[in-house]
């Protein structure tokens, strides 16, 4: 079998858009940026991206219909992924503040945390996202055909990872700079 270019392609742009769309997952990036540091948003970033393989190995399974037609399962979900935004929301509301910049010079003071916690904290806020996985099971069950075969699948799945990582990767790395911006002109 050929490899289904067009519909490839016209996944990846529909899933760009999305992926570029400010949500749950970008708010935690850079929240991590910010708070953390730009390493700490980038295993952020990695946990996103994986949390995309999950999404994307239960789709490829057949599971992905199987929860949007459930309803008690996806309100399982949907209520585990509000609780844990809730518990991340009052962490950040209830988190001491970073000391703000006075001059160019000085230095920010980051409240360090573990790669491992900065991977698990995006892993989990993708993983339990409702809109993730709606949007993911969507888009596939729209986009990719039934006849497409399970090692294409994959490669979409691992695409789409690498494309999410790489865009919140270019977030953590230039969001935050428009904050170190805004203070050195005021």
């Amino acid at each position: 079998m050929a490899f289904p270019l067009i519909e490839y392609l016209t996944l990846m742009f529909v899933f760009f858009i999305g992926a570029i769309s400010p949500g749950p997952d970008f708010a935690m990036v850079l929240r991590q940026a910010i708070i953390h540091g730009r390493k700490s948003a980038i295993f952020t970033s990695l946990g996103v991206a994986s949390g995309i393989l999950v999404h994307g190995a239960y789709t490829i399974l057949g599971l992905g219909i199987i929860i949007s037609q459930s309803l008690l399962f996806f309100s399982i979900m949907k209520y585990l992924g509000a609780a844990y935004l809730l518990y991340l929301g009052l962490s950040a509301f209830f988190a001491q503040a970073p000391k703000q910049i006075k001059n160019i010079d000085e230095k920010i003071e980051l409240k360090n945390i573990s790669f491992i916690k900065a991977f698990s904290i995006g892993f989990l806020a993708n993983l339990l996202n409702p809109k993730a996985m709606l949007f993911f099971i969507s888009l596939f069950t729209i986009i990719v055909s039934a006849n497409t075969i399970v090692q294409f699948q994959t490669f979409y799945v691992f695409s789409m990872s690498i494309m999410l990582f790489l865009w919140f990767t270019l977030v953590s790395i230039f969001l935050p700079l428009q904050k170190c911006v805004m203070a050195f002109i005021n």
